[in-house]
């Protein structure tokens, strides 16, 4: 697949997206969840639209960072952010 259609299916996957300095897209989309709090995906993207980074935070209610779940190169897991 080649970069255009690539960047197209990140553009109508990803409802916001930034460019950055080294030519690559940093994509994200919220979900809101249960009781208030929100998720927030966030894949990166080299000059290629071959994906770098991809991780999920969790905000509460009152809209704090709570989690963050790196999920690519490497699944980290779930780290809490100071309670």
């Amino acid at each position: 697949m080649d970069k255009e259609s690539k960047r197209r299916i990140n553009e109508k996957k990803f409802t916001h997206w930034a460019e950055l300095s080294d030519g690559g897209r940093r994509y994200y989309l919220e979900v809101k969840g249960k009781y208030g709090w929100k998720a927030r995906y966030i894949k990166e993207v080299d000059a290629n639209e071959e994906t770098v980074k991809f991780f999920q935070e969790i905000y509460d209610g009152d809209g704090k960072l709570r989690e963050i779940h790196e999920k690519f190169p490497f699944d980290k897991g779930h780290r809490k952010i100071g309670e």
